[in-house]
């Protein structure tokens, strides 16, 4: 029988680590994101292998919640998206590369998911076309995608900001692959994210362009 706290392993081909598996245990109760990412996910899923990519994802997660679609603006438990994001990225780290650049890749996804979104599309109106103004948002965005951690932007001169993340959920990669969509979203030359750890739940993101 299905359970909805079924742990996420992997058999065969699958059995590579993920790059969110520490942070499954971390969030609590409160800690929720939009149904619009967990459907986002599947849908990267099922775009890279089709249904049987999608039926392996199901099967590693062993959870019948997995098997409809979610409510777009709902709110979901932070800890069954790691689980998500555990599967899924074991699925399609034969596609996407190392665990590393899988997370940074679904970091990619998801933050496309959001920018075209309503309130998504409103940060950009509001932007102007303007990255430091699109990253000086980073805060709200997150406000309206998840209810966990803080963002912090400082701007580093007229190309570069640094953004603090702190109480965050996701590896640096993904984090990586969040900002660099932004930043790909207004179409600037040479998008560049450094990041480094501050703790297991808190980082820095130095995000510069030209």
């Amino acid at each position: 029988m299905n359970h909805p706290n079924a742990p996420v392993t992997s058999s065969g081909g699958l059995g590579r680590e993920s790059a969110y598996a520490r942070y499954v245990p971390l969030p609590t109760s409160e800690d929720t994101v939009r149904g619009m990412f967990f459907n986002g996910i599947l849908s990267l899923v099922k775009t890279y292998g089709g249904e049987p990519a999608l039926g392996q994802c199901r099967a590693l997660l062993g959870d019948i919640r997995f098997e409809r679609s979610f409510i777009s603006f709902s709110s979901y438990p932070a800890r069954d998206f790691l689980r998500l994001c555990v599967a899924a990225s074991q699925v399609l780290a034969p596609s996407l590369g190392n665990p590393e650049e899988t997370a940074r890749q679904l970091g990619i996804y998801t933050s496309r998911d959001f920018l075209h979104s309503m309130a998504g599309k409103t940060l950009m109106v509001l932007a102007g076309g303007s990255p430091q103004r699109l990253l000086g948002s980073i805060s709200q965005a997150y406000r309206a995608a998840v209810s966990f951690g803080d963002r912090r932007v400082t701007p580093k001169g007229d190309k570069c900001v640094i953004v603090t993340y702190t109480r965050d959920f996701f590896p640096l990669y993904h984090s990586e692959g969040v900002l660099l969509a932004v930043l790909e979203a207004l179409r600037v030359k040479k998008p560049q994210v450094r990041s480094r750890s501050l703790g297991l739940l808190d980082s820095e993101y130095e995000v510069t362009w030209e």
